[in-house]
């Protein structure tokens, strides 16, 4: 059975940063695209970073040049820096990854950007 975990979600003030991470564990034969999400109420679930397995990345124009995505294939972990946050960076961040060519989703950590 394989089970995604964040971890490093909270409360920061504007400016501040945080820095996510999302270990995958279980029965895993490959991982090939992982990504972060954001949900804030009455909203859908939007698209933050991506990488692929070859550690290719993709961000949304709204965190070009604050966050950075990166993956340790080693550790089955993808991770997501966060800096520069703004109060529009409050969410549920949700981690997603492609593990035994299924997908998979982690129950998410809240992050709060006080202004």
């Amino acid at each position: 059975q394989v089970q995604l975990v964040e971890s490093g979600g909270g409360l920061v003030q504007a400016g501040g940063s945080l820095r996510l991470s999302c270990a995958a564990s279980g029965t895993i034969f490959s991982i090939n695209a992982m990504g972060w999400y954001r949900q804030v109420p009455g909203k859908q679930r939007e698209l933050v970073a991506s990488i692929t397995s070859s550690s290719g990345t993709n961000l949304a124009d709204s965190v070009k040049g604050r966050f950075t995505i990166s993956r340790d294939n080693a550790k089955n972990t993808v991770y997501l820096q966060m800096n520069s946050l703004k109060p529009e960076d409050t969410g549920v961040y949700y981690c997603k990854a492609q593990i035994n060519y299924n997908y998979y989703w982690g129950q998410g950590t809240q992050v709060t950007v006080s202004s």
